[in-house]
């Protein structure tokens, strides 16, 4: 089958397409012909090698954490799909391989497909979504009520994010360039900050609840911003720059060092928790969030549609940081 791979470390470049055998399909799992593979911040980080320490995959691997397509062979204990269901998933970090026209995945990290949209747009929301879910559901506990900030709400995470929140009743404010205002506000966000100009953590002082995507320097501001007794939750890490600094073992030790040392200080000084958090790949949870999607209450975002022989090209332009929601690869029709 025909795959995007890397044998090595580095930047985009090392990206290339193969041909590579179909992957093996255990007892609870689901091979799936993908229709399209969305691709994330987090899989440029695993490409360039800052988190190798933490994810260590046998090169060569094909990588990939979102995908959308159909059910062409079940597991012999996977009673919940059949052959010819339309899928979606996020397949955990020790399971990758999105980018390719077969994916093995767990049965229980799958869902069948919203259906009121496109495989590309199904492929865009599996990891977004799921963070999303897990930062204001499972973690962040937001209610009815409450005031949410969430940062850089026009990227992958923050703009479900903002869906998400006014479908739990919250009050919404979020971070964003004058150029993206209008955008935000069409998801829903009650309260736009321009960032070129306006100062966070004036503007939100004393929310119930602040979504980071931004890194320790903004962990930081935003113990300072949240009401006592609220939650930050903590999505970047830094330790992508932390590894390029000082290397994969002493980087991954000075950034969680230093983390560790905000939420000390955080519910020491402030009475605030900070909680570092990735998504938890469920196959329940997605179920949920494409109910809410075939219900009108979240709608994906796709900047653009590239082949996947580009995938090198979404990696770049990923890596910019300026994605107004997802770029997706077109695996196959």
């Amino acid at each position: 089958m025909n795959a995007v791979i890397f044998h090595r470390y580095g930047d985009a470049d090392v990206l290339q397409t193969a041909d590579v055998p179909v992957p093996s399909v255990g007892a609870r799992d689901v091979l799936v012909r993908v229709h399209a593979a969305a691709v994330n911040p987090v899989d440029c980080k695993i490409r360039h090698g800052a988190q190798r320490l933490l994810v260590r995959p046998a090169l060569p691997v094909t990588p990939g954490m979102d995908l959308s397509g159909t059910v062409v062979e079940v597991g012999a204990r996977v009673t919940e799909f059949a052959v010819g269901d339309a899928v979606f998933s996020s397949p955990s970090h020790r399971r990758m391989g999105a980018y390719a026209e077969l994916a093995s995945v767990c049965a229980d990290e799958l869902a069948h497909k919203p259906t009121s949209i496109s495989h590309e747009e199904a492929a865009s929301l599996p990891l977004v979504a799921l963070t999303a879910w897990d930062a204001l559901v499972l973690r962040g506990n937001l209610k009815a009520g409450q005031r949410v900030l969430i940062q850089a709400g026009a990227g992958g995470v923050g703009n479900v994010a903002i869906q998400l929140a006014k479908h739990l009743g919250a009050e919404v404010l979020t971070t964003c360039s004058e150029k993206n205002a209008d955008f935000v506000r069409s998801l829903g966000a009650d309260r736009v900050i321009n960032y070129h100009t306006e100062d966070y953590s004036e503007v939100a002082q004393g929310v119930d609840l602040i979504v980071d995507a931004l890194g320790p320097d903004d962990v930081v501001r935003a113990t300072k911003t949240v009401r006592r007794g609220g939650r930050v939750i903590a999505l970047a890490t830094g330790l992508p720059e932390a590894t390029d600094a000082h290397g994969p073992f002493w980087g991954t030790l000075a950034a969680f060092a230093r983390l560790a040392k905000i939420i000390v200080l955080a519910r020491v000084q402030n009475g605030v928790r900070v909680i570092p958090m990735a998504r938890i790949p469920s196959g329940e949870n997605l179920t949920q969030i494409a109910s809410l999607v075939d219900a009108g209450k979240i709608r994906p975002v796709i900047e653009r549609v590239l082949s996947l022989s580009e995938a090198a090209d979404a990696h770049r332009r990923v890596e910019t940081g300026r994605c107004r929601g997802k770029v997706v690869l077109r695996v196959q029709a």
